[in-house]
């Protein structure tokens, strides 16, 4: 008779294929992205090893670490047998914390002299994002950032922007000028009807007060539509 097949553990395995100390001995780098995963997920089941489940998870979101990152903690726990809720809410805090570090390095070190540096900038804030969000940029005269901030969040589809508030906050913070970010959680980059009004009001605004406005920029899908290199300002 043929021997049961036998379900090994993480410990089981040769130790270079362990992830702890696969990560210990050749270095994060080194770790695939459900072994990164797995790490954080600490263990598995009697029928299931912790790499096997992160490898399942990271297939059913497409391989995608920000696929991974727009699931709830409520999500991960229904979607995925062996993950609880002590492993989902280590998962998406690990991922909220990667998502701040980004912005944080991103602010401290940004001088904005294109596009795509409020792109990177802004970016890190939207990725993961179901719905819309609308984001302000203050700035210095050096086009150093001051701060960003999230001015209004709306459905799926669209979210209201407040003019007078962000022309309120823009000279508290003594702005020289401004530029402001939504994204279109469709993947949809290009901009409506409505989104064309609202950045000729902003810019009416800003003109209004002696405030430079800088650009508005769409974020969809890790690409982005920039109003100011459509000369559309």
């Amino acid at each position: 008779m043929f021997e049961e097949e036998k379900h090994l553990t993480i410990r089981e395995w040769s130790e270079e294929d362990r992830p702890r100390e696969k990560m210990l001995k050749k270095g994060t780098m080194a770790l695939s992205d459900a072994e990164l995963l797995a790490i954080l997920i600490g263990s598995g089941s009697k029928n299931e090893s912790a790499v096997d489940l992160a490898k399942r998870v990271m297939a059913a979101c497409q391989h995608n670490i920000n696929e991974l990152a727009r699931l709830t903690i409520h999500e991960l726990c229904e979607k995925f047998k062996g993950i609880g809720e002590a492993k989902a809410i280590t998962i998406v805090a690990a991922l909220e914390f990667g998502k701040r570090r980004k912005t944080k390095e991103t602010v401290e070190k940004k001088k904005i002299s294109s596009s795509a540096d409020l792109f990177y900038l802004f970016e890190a804030n939207m990725i993961d994002l179901n719905h819309e969000e609308f984001w302000v940029a203050l700035l210095d005269g050096a086009n150093k950032v001051i701060e960003t901030r999230k001015l209004t969040q709306g459905g799926s589809s669209q979210t209201v922007v407040d003019i007078p508030m962000l022309l309120k906050l823009a000279l508290e913070k003594k702005s020289a000028c401004v530029a402001v970010a939504h994204n279109h959680p469709s993947g949809q980059k290009f901009p409506s009807r409505e989104d064309e009004k609202v950045t000729q009001r902003v810019k009416v605004g800003c003109d209004a007060v002696g405030i430079r406005f800088l650009d508005h920029i769409i974020i969809a899908g890790g690409s982005y539509y920039s109003f100011c290199d459509e000369g559309k300002l």
